[in-house]
């Protein structure tokens, strides 16, 4: 079994749902060495999260951002969380419902990802800064 560890500091991105799937393979090259294993992505925030879905049409990142927006509205009247801005918790929330991590299949030194899958940075603030991401890769 090979394991193999890297970090990732993201450049800041703007709130939205944003592809880092090449960020992520230049980030960790050990994956080449592995026929069959795992892939692990995790985020180091509580207010950014991880998803995988449509990696073409960048409308459907569009549509993600809108309908989280409407699902978790800012300046709900009964946060209590609100010291950090109308974005945070909403943020918080956002982040809980899609989880601070992805697991890839990785098939003959590569990620097993779909035809048109990809890896989200579901940034969830206004002004989120740079995002930290663990990757740790094993298998045989």
């Amino acid at each position: 079994m090979k394991t193999f560890q890297s970090h990732l500091q993201l450049q800041p991105f703007s709130r939205g749902f944003h592809l880092i799937t090449r960020e992520v393979e230049n980030a960790i090259p050990d994956i080449a060495k592995i026929d069959q294993g795992m892939l692990q992505v995790f985020i180091q925030h509580t207010s950014a999260s991880l998803t995988i879905n449509e990696n073409a049409d960048p409308t459907v990142r569009m549509d993600f951002e809108s309908h989280f927006n409407e699902m978790v509205p800012e300046n709900a009247p009964y946060y209590k969380h609100t010291y950090e801005g109308p974005d945070d918790m909403p943020a918080h929330i956002k982040a809980s419902l899609l989880g601070p991590s992805v697991m890839i299949p990785i098939t003959n030194g590569r990620l097993a990802l779909g035809t048109w899958q990809g890896i989200y940075l579901c940034e969830h603030r206004d002004y989120g800064g740079g995002r930290r991401l663990v990757l740790t890769a094993w298998g045989d």
